[in-house]
């Protein structure tokens, strides 16, 4: 897990069929090895641009879909 900074959001024409109605967004990390990187995460929770979230990393990130073989690595 780790914290960081919505900065914006993602508009997609084409999603796999599980991400149907998740919202992505971009997301900057504020710590790690990873940290200043722009990273693209679903969103489960309805963070705003500015807001500090924690986000889901690797398996973990698809919990929060319930949806096991959903291609997602980064959930906030």
């Amino acid at each position: 897990m780790l914290i960081a900074e919505v900065t914006g959001t993602v508009v997609a024409t084409r999603k796999h069929e599980s991400l149907t109605g998740s919202k992505l967004l971009l997301i900057r990390p504020l710590q790690g090895s990873r940290r200043g990187e722009t990273l693209v995460a679903v969103d489960t929770v309805g963070a705003g641009k500015g807001e500090l979230v924690l986000v889901a990393t690797g398996s973990a990130a698809r919990l929060g879909l319930r949806v096991s073989q959903a291609p997602v690595d980064l959930t906030l």
